[in-house]
C-alpha cells in the first residue's frame, strides 16, 4: 500500500511548489522507504518550506508526555512548538505562510494529542481563509473498530476537543475532515488519500514498518492496548511508563501480582490474558520503586475491547485494594479542576458507576446507542 507522502511525492508536490508552507509531522511521519515527510520538504528544491510545527514529544519525537517544547531550529528551519505555553502557532506565523502541510502518525484514539494539535491549526487556518492538506495514514487499529463512550463537551480537554468515542476508527484525514464539516470549521482541507489501504487493516497488514510516534508507543501490541490502558492514567496505578513494555506492563507497590492476577483471569476478559510481574519504573509513576502488578497480553484482536480492558483493570483493583486506590489529581493535560480520568473517558457518570461497583457491561450498555449514531453520521466521511 501507499500513504499519503508516496501519494504526494508520485504526483510531484502538485499544488504545492514555490508557495510558503507550514508543516505539522515529526520525525515518525516516513514514506513507505522511512525517510521522513519533513525531509522530503526541505530537500525539495521546489519547496518553499518557511516553517515546521511540533506536536507534543517534539519534532524528534523523544521528549516524554505533558513536557513543555521550545521553539528551535532543525537544518535551518524554524521549528515552532505547538504543545505547552502554546497549542497553536503565533498568527503572524500563519499569515506569512499559503499552505499548512499536515503529516502524522496517529494512534486511532481520542486522548491521543496529535489529533487535536492538528484541529487547533486547522481551525486557526480557517479563520485566516488558508488551505489545508492532510497527507492521510492508516489507523493502526483499523477503520471498522468503534468503542467507548463519546466525550461530552463539558468535558473537552487538549485529550478531546469535540465529540468522539474513545476509539473512532478513523484515519486522521478522516476525522479531521469530519470535525471540520460537522463543527462548522469551514477550513479549506484538502486529503491526499493513501492507496490499497482497507478497513478492515490492522497495522501489521499493511507491510509498513513501525515508527513510534512518541516514546511510549514503541509498537503495534502498545497501540492495541492504548486506547483502554491510558485510562490508567487518571488513576495512582502506573500504566508501565518507565518500563521497557508502557501501557502492556501495569501496577502499583501496593500491589500483590499473583492475588490481582488470579482475579483479572477469574473475570474472563475477552480476548487477553494476563501475566503477573515485578517491574521497577526508571521513571514517572513509582520512580525506583518495586511494583507488583501484571503484564497484558492480546490473544485474539476479534474479541478484544481496550476500553474494557482498562475499566476493568481499575475496577478491579479498587475492588482488591480500596484503602489504597485512588483517582489522580489535576492538573493534568493543562486542564485544572476536572478529574483527569474524567477528561479521558470524556464523562464523570463511568467514574461513578465503577465507584458504585456497577459491572462493566452494564456500563458499556450505557453508550451503546450513542456508538450506533455516531457510526451513522461518519459514514459519510469514510473515504475508503
Amino acid at each position: 500500500m501507499k500513504l499519503g507522502i508516496d501519494a504526494l511525492l508520485k504526483n510531484g508536490f502538485e499544488g504545492l511548489h514555490h508557495r510558503p508552507l507550514g508543516l505539522l509531522t515529526n520525525l515518525s511521519a516516513t514514506d513507505s522507504n522511512l525517510k521522513p515527510t519533513f525531509f522530503h520538504f526541505k530537500e525539495n528544491r521546489s519547496i518553499n518550506l518557511k516553517v515546521a510545527f511540533a506536536p507534543e514529544h517534539g519534532l524528534y519525537p523523544a521528549l516524554q508526555d505533558q513536557v513543555y517544547i521550545k521553539d528551535n531550529k532543525q537544518k535551518g528551519i524554524p521549528i515552532i512548538s505547538i504543545y505547552g505555553k502554546r497549542l497553536f502557532p503565533p498568527l503572524k506565523i500563519l499569515k506569512e505562510i499559503e499552505i499548512v502541510v499536515i503529516d502524522l502518525v496517529d494512534i486511532g484514539t481520542r486522548y491521543y494529542t496529535f489529533l487535536w494539535s492538528a484541529i487547533l491549526l486547522i481551525e486557526k487556518m480557517a479563520l485566516l481563509n488558508k488551505k489545508i492538506v492532510i497527507l492521510d495514514r492508516p489507523n493502526p487499529l483499523n477503520g471498522l473498530t468503534v468503542q467507548g463512550p463519546i466525550l461530552r463537551k463539558s468535558f473537552s480537554s487538549f485529550v478531546g476537543l469535540y465529540p468522539l468515542p474513545v476509539r473512532h476508527g478513523m484515519t486522521i484525514g478522516e476525522v479531521c475532515n469530519m470535525l471540520n464539516k460537522e463543527y462548522q470549521i469551514k477550513a479549506d482541507i484538502e486529503i491526499v488519500k493513501m492507496e490499497g489501504w482497507k478497513r478492515k487493516y490492522h497495522f501489521p497488514d499493511c507491510g509498513l514498518y513501525w515508527t513510534l510516534p512518541s516514546p511510549n508507543m514503541p509498537s503495534f501490541e502498545t497501540a492495541c492496548v492504548y486506547p483502554g490502558m491510558c485510562l490508567l492514567e487518571g488513576t495512582n496505578i502506573s500504566e508501565g511508563r518507565g518500563t521497557t513494555k508502557p501501557f502492556e506492563v501495569f501496577g502499583a507497590p501496593w500491589i500483590d501480582e499473583e492475588e490481582l492476577v488470579k482475579e483479572l483471569n477469574s473475570r474472563k476478559i475477552s480476548g487477553v490474558e494476563f501475566r503477573p510481574l515485578k517491574f521497577i519504573p526508571t521513571f514517572h509513576k513509582y520512580f525506583k520503586k518495586v511494583c507488583g502488578g501484571a503484564q497484558v497480553y492480546v490473544r485474539d484482536l476479534k474479541k478484544f475491547d481496550p476500553v474494557s480492558l482498562g475499566l476493568e483493570i481499575i475496577r478491579t483493583i479498587k475492588q482488591l485494594y480500596p484503602q489504597k486506590f485512588a483517582w489522580r489529581r489535576p492538573p493534568y493535560e493543562f486542564e485544572k479542576k476536572k478529574l483527569p480520568f474524567d477528561i479521558l473517558i470524556g464523562n464523570s457518570w463511568v467514574r461513578k458507576a465503577i465507584e458504585n461497583g456497577e459491572a462493566v457491561d452494564s456500563i458499556k450498555t450505557r453508550w451503546a446507542g450513542e456508538i450506533e449514531e455516531f457510526k451513522r453520521m461518519r459514514a459519510q466521511y469514510l473515504l475508503y
